[in-house]
C-alpha cells in the first residue's frame, strides 16, 4: 500500500514512541476537512469578491506582482490575465489534491492509517540515519517500503450455499479462537475439555504458539478486532530470550512463518522485527561440520543437538529441508544474506550425495555428511522437503532452476519406487525401507495430492495431464480413508495389506488430531479443476468436525476414528487454527483470495508472497 503523506512527522529514536509534534488521527481528519473547506472558500472568492485575483495573488500567495510595486503597476492586462489563470489552475489543483487525500483517508480502516503513519516515520528515520542523526540497537533493520499484495482478502462467494458454508467455517474459527482466549490466553495451546492451557516441549519456554499461528487466519477472515488483540500480545509479550531448547523446525514453520505472513498481510512492523529477531536466534543451529542444522537448539546458549532416536544422531530431511521459504524472506526483510546462504548450502550438501534410486533418505548425519538409515517417506520425516523444493521454485517467480530440477527429479523417483495401486484401484504412496516397501500411507502424506497438482503445469507438457490425474487419484484415496471410518475423520495412518485398503489396522494409528493435509489437498484440487466434489468432500469434514470434535471449550482431537462415539484427546492443536480452518475457509472462497500466482503457503499454511523477479531483486541470491 502506498505510504500516505497526510502530514509531516518528526522522527524519534524509538519507533514505539510517538513523535511529540505528530497529530492524533482525529486531529488529522479535522485539519484535512478545515483545509479543504478553506481552499473551497478561496476558490469561491474568485467569482464573488471584487478584484479577487489581486487579493489572492497579493495576500495568500505573495506574488512578485504585489511584492514589487513597479512590477504590478507596469504589467499589462494580458500578462495579468495569464497570471490569474495560473493562480486559478494552482488553486484547482491544490483543491482536488486535498479532496482526494481526504477521500482516500476516509476509506481506509483506522489500523491501516496507523500503519501508514508508522511507515512514514520509518522512512524519515531511515533518512535521518543516513544523515547520521539516528539509529540505535532496537532499529537495526533497514527500511523496507511495504506494499500490499493482491488477495489479502477476497470477494464474497456469489453462490449462496458456498457463502453460507464459508460463514460456518468462520464461526468455527470464532469458537476455536474465543475458547483459546477465554481459557488459555498466552499459553501455547488449549485443552478444550479441561479448559486450560497446554504446552509441549517443541517450543521450549516460548509462549503463544496459537496466537502467532492464528494471526494470518484472523486477518484473512477479517476478524480484525481479534487480530489487533493478538498483535498487541505479540508486541508486549512474545519473548525469545529464553534459556530453553526448541525444535528448530516447529519454531520456524509456526513462529517465523506466522510472523512473516502477518507482516506481509498487514504491514505491521512489529511482525518483521520479531521474525528477524527469532531468525537470528536460530542461526547457531547451522554450526555443524556440514552446515546441516541441528534439530534442537538452546536459544540462549546456541548449543544444538539432534533427536536421540534419529538414526545415530542424524538430522531429519523434513526438518532441515523445511527452512528455505522462511529464510529467503528473512534475508529479504533484514538485508542479511546469511539466512539465504544457510539454506542454499543445504542444497549443495544434498547435491554432492548419491541418492539411492534417486530418492532422498530421511536421515542425514550433520557432521559426517552421510545418509543414515535408508528409510524414505513422503509422509512423516520426509514430506515437507519435497513441498519446499517445488515452492522454492514458485516463490522465486519460477527462476530457481535448481529447486525445479530437484523437485521434478525426486517426483519421478517417487513415482517409480513408491506410488502403487491397490487391488481395487486406489493409488497410494508407500514407504521405502532399504529397498523394501511398507504399504502404509500416513495422513501427513495426503498433502502430496495438492503438491502434485500445484506443480503439474511446470512439468514437461507430456506429463502435465498425467500428474493432474495422479493428484486426483491420491486425493480420492485420502477421501476414502475418511469415508471408511465411523466418525468420518481420517486416521493418522492407513494400510494396504492383509486384505484391507485405506484402513488403519494398528491402535496407535487410529487417532485424529485435527490435521489439515486432506483439506489442504481438497483446496488445491478445487482451485485447479473446480470439480464440485472437492467442496462437497470439504463440507463432509466440516460436519464431522462439528459433530465429533467440537466441545464447549473449543475443538479436540479424537483417539479412535473407528469408534461409534468420540474419545477426546483434549488438545486443540495450534495448526488447527493456522491450517485446517484456513484451508476450509479458502475452499469456500473465491479464487481471488490469496491467489496462487502471488502467494505461496509454507507448510504451516502461512502465505508468503512470490518474490517477483526484476532488475534489482535476485531471489536465488538475496544480496
Amino acid at each position: 500500500m502506498p505510504v500516505a503523506t497526510l502530514l509531516p512527522f518528526t522522527a524519534t529514536p524509538n519507533r514505539k514512541s510517538a513523535s511529540p509534534t505528530s497529530f492524533r488521527l482525529t486531529e488529522k481528519f479535522i485539519l484535512l476537512l478545515v483545509f479543504s473547506a478553506f481552499i473551497t472558500l478561496c476558490f469561491g472568492a474568485i467569482f464573488f469578491l471584487p478584484d479577487s485575483s489581486k487579493l489572492l495573488s497579493g495576500v495568500f500567495f505573495h506574488s512578485s506582482a504585489v511584492e514589487t510595486n513597479t512590477g504590478a503597476e507596469n504589467s499589462d492586462s494580458g500578462s495579468a490575465g495569464n497570471n490569474d489563470e495560473r493562480v486559478l489552475a494552482k488553486i484547482r489543483k491544490d483543491h482536488e489534491k486535498a479532496l482526494l487525500e481526504a477521500k482516500d483517508t476516509l476509506q481506509k480502516r483506522p489500523d491501516e492509517i496507523k500503519q501508514d503513519i508508522i511507515n512514514e516515520k520509518e522512512k524519515v528515520a531511515k533518512e535521518n540515519s543516513v544523515a547520521g542523526q539516528g539509529g540505535n540497537d532496537v532499529n537495526k533493520l533497514p527500511f523496507v517500503e511495504y506494499h500490499r499484495l493482491p488477495g489479502s482478502t477476497g470477494h464474497e462467494p456469489s453462490d449462496p450455499e458456498t457463502k453460507e458454508r464459508r460463514a460456518k467455517v468462520k464461526e468455527m474459527m470464532k469458537h476455536a479462537w474465543g475458547s483459546y482466549r477465554r481459557y488459555a490466553w498466552g499459553a501455547n495451546e488449549l485443552r478444550p475439555v479441561s479448559k486450560q492451557g497446554h504446552s509441549s516441549n517443541l517450543f521450549g519456554s516460548i509462549k503463544g504458539a496459537t496466537i502467532v499461528d492464528a494471526l494470518d487466519t484472523l486477518y484473512i477472515m477479517e476478524m480484525y478486532e481479534d487480530f489487533d488483540v493478538a498483535t498487541d500480545w505479540v508486541e508486549k509479550n512474545l519473548d525469545f530470550n529464553v534459556n530453553a531448547e526448541v525444535s528448530v523446525f516447529e519454531v520456524n514453520i509456526r513462529f517465523v512463518g506466522g510472523l512473516l505472513s502477518a507482516y506481509y498481510l498487514s504491514g505491521k512492523e512489529v511482525f518483521r522485527r520479531k521474525a528477524v529477531e527469532l531468525g537470528e536466534k536460530l542461526l547457531p543451529a547451522f554450526k555443524t561440520n556440514t552446515g546441516i542444522p541441528w534439530a534442537l537448539l538452546n536459544l540462549k546458549s546456541g548449543v544444538g543437538r539432534n533427536w536421540p532416536w534419529a538414526s545415530g544422531g542424524s538430522s531429519i530431511l523434513a526438518e532441515y529441508g523445511t527452512l528455505h521459504l522462511e529464510f529467503m524472506h528473512l534475508s529479504k526483510l533484514s538485508g542479511n544474506p546469511e539466512f539465504a546462504q544457510k539454506v542454499m548450502n543445504i542444497r549443495k550438501v544434498l547435491n554432492r550425495l548419491d541418492k539411492p534410486q534417486g530418492l532422498y533418505p530421511n536421515y542425514l548425519n550433520p557432521n559426517s555428511g552421510q545418509w543414515g538409515q535408508h528409510h524414505v517417506s513422503v509422509g512423516g520425516l520426509g514430506d515437507s522437503f519435497y513441498e519446499y523444493l517445488l515452492k522454492a521454485w514458485l516463490m522465486s517467480d519460477r527462476t530457481d532452476e535448481e529447486a525445479k530440477k530437484m523437485y521434478y527429479d525426486s517426483l519421478q523417483a517417487i513415482e517409480t519406487n513408491l506410488i502403487r495401486k491397490s487391488s481395487s484401484g486406489l493409488t497410494y504412496i508407500a514407504e521405502w525401507k532399504g529397498g523394501l516397501l511398507e504399504h502404509k500411507m500416513g495422513h501427513l502424506t495426503c498433502f502430496a495430492g495438492g503438491m502434485i497438482a500445484l506443480g503439474a503445469d511446470g512439468a514437461p507438457s507430456d506429463k502435465t495431464g498425467h500428474q493432474m490425474e495422479q493428484a486426483a487419484e491420491i486425493t480420492r484415496t485420502c477421501h476414502e480413508s475418511y469415508a471408511r471410518t465411523g466418525l468420518k475423520l481420517g486416521p493418522e495412518a492407513f494400510r494396504f495389506d492383509g486384505g484391507v485398503e485405506a484402513i488403519a489396522t494398528r491402535q496407535n494409528e487410529k487417532y485424529f488430531i485435527l490435521r489439515p493435509e486432506v483439506v489442504e489437498t481438497y483446496l488445491y484440487m478445487w482451485r485447479f479443476t473446480h470439480d464440485p466434489k472437492y467442496r462437497e468432500w470439504g463440507w463432509e469434514v466440516v460436519q464431522a468436525l462439528e459433530q465429533h470434535c467440537r466441545v464447549e471449550g473449543g475443538y479436540s482431537g479424537v483417539r479412535d476414528v473407528y469408534a461409534s462415539t468420540p474419545n477426546h484427546d483434549d488438545v486443540q492443536q495450534s495448526f488447527y487454527l493456522a491450517e485446517t480452518l484456513k484451508y476450509l475457509y479458502l475452499l469456500f472462497s473465491e479464487d481471488d483470495h490469496l491467489p496462487f500466482d502471488h502467494w505461496v503457503f509454507n507448510t504451516e499454511a502461512h502465505p508468503l508472497p512470490v518474490i517477483k523477479k526484476d532488475k534489482t531483486d535476485t531471489p536465488n541470491e538475496v544480496e
